[in-house]
């Protein structure tokens, strides 16, 4: 096979030199361009010939050049050279958008996030109905008065985000507690579906304080819990009296 390409397109196949000139002109510096890795017919009087590369950081990448000549031609004409990646090149990651790479925690001051009109963790929430009674009601005791809400789908991504988190029941601190956060008088309970499940930690000496907890949550300051008395490791010496020391004093009333 080989030797009826050579034979078909001799001009072409042998103008290696050729090819490479066209090679180390792109490239940043002559020695870049490495060995001859061979010659591929494309089509009828086109010929691309390849080159390792050798310049750090394009591992299987191939210098890639393309020659042709006109019909009954006997000179090779440079039509196109590249460096492209072979099949172990090291490659860029997939580029994202820059909203799409961000991860949770990433947001800082100033920083704002576009709008998801079809973010599967919302729906719509309520809409004034015109009827004053009614929308008294949804704003000031059922707090409606949003355009998106969560849906269930977020509601259940939340719940399970949190009880895996730092605040659930596998932490190593829940585990070493004595009582869960249930029975804690510092727990205030969340409303909605979510209460039955998390509260909002409130004590200052709590590693969680101000922080959403699961209710079989727990640390060492439960407001339930105590350390029995530990007697000191440094006790006070008992009192030195020192019975040979006489001082001696007026009485006042002697001379009467």
């Amino acid at each position: 096979m080989a030797a009826a390409v050579r034979s078909k397109e001799p001009v072409l196949i042998g103008a290696v030199e050729l090819a490479r000139a066209a090679a180390v002109e792109i490239a940043e510096q002559p020695d870049h361009v490495g060995e001859h890795l061979g010659a591929t017919v494309d089509e009828d009087r086109l010929v691309s010939h390849r080159f390792a590369c050798t310049a750090k950081g394009y591992r299987g990448w191939v210098w890639t050049v393309t020659l042709s000549r006109v019909p009954r031609g006997r000179v090779a004409t440079v039509c196109e050279a590249v460096l492209l990646p072979g099949d172990d090149a090291v490659l860029a990651p997939a580029w994202l958008p820059w909203d799409e790479r961000l991860q949770p925690g990433d947001i800082g001051p100033g920083d704002v996030l576009p709008f998801k009109a079809d973010d599967p963790r919302l729906e719509p929430g309520w809409t004034p109905t015109g009827d004053p009674e009614q929308d008294e009601v949804a704003i000031d005791e059922l707090a409606l008065a949003r355009q998106r809400v969560l849906s269930p789908a977020g509601l259940n991504q939340a719940a399970d985000r949190w009880y895996r988190g730092r605040q659930g029941p596998t932490t190593p601190g829940s585990i070493a507690s004595a009582e869960g956060c249930l029975t804690c008088g510092f727990l205030i309970p969340l409303q909605g579906p979510l209460g039955a499940v998390f509260g909002v930690c409130a004590n200052e000496w709590s590693p969680d304080d101000g922080k959403v907890v699961a209710l079989d949550h727990g640390c060492g300051a439960h407001s339930q819990t105590d350390v029995p008395d530990r007697p000191s490791d440094w006790p006070d010496p008992a009192p030195v009296i020192d019975e040979l020391l006489v001082e001696v004093t007026q009485n006042p009333d002697a001379g009467e």
